[in-house]
């Protein structure tokens, strides 16, 4: 039988989250929600002291162009607000350089792919 959607959606960030770590990513908050837009992960990489907003998006087939592709302009945008949210309620963080990554997901069990730099504030 198939999880729930939000359970599912949940083991899958779970499931991002550690491979963000083990690739050297630090965690920093999960699921901070803005009337607008959330921030599935909130990572810091060490290599630039920089914070990386992380979406993640799963689809169990590859129809439609997968999880990445869902990320459109429309959700760009979201993340970014999000993201400028964040930074204005931790302004000891406002100046770290800051990147957008994608986690997309898929299969049964999903199978995670780390997009690094997926899109910038800039293109929005």
């Amino acid at each position: 039988m198939a999880a729930e959607p939000a359970q599912r959606g949940a083991a899958v960030e779970a499931a991002a989250r550690v491979m963000l770590e083990k690739s050297g990513l630090r965690w920093r908050a999960s699921n901070v929600r803005y009337s607008g837009g959330e921030l599935d992960l909130v990572m810091e990489d060490p290599a630039d002291a920089g914070l990386v907003f992380v979406e993640v998006r799963y689809r169990r087939t590859v129809g439609f162009g997968g999880g990445a592709a869902s990320v459109d302009i429309g959700k760009r945008r979201k993340l970014v607000h999000a993201a400028q949210r964040y930074l204005a309620q931790h302004p000891a963080l406002a100046n770290r350089p800051c990147r957008f990554d994608v986690v997309d997901a898929r299969g049964e069990p999903p199978q995670l792919d780390w997009i690094r730099d997926a899109f910038r504030a800039d293109d929005c």
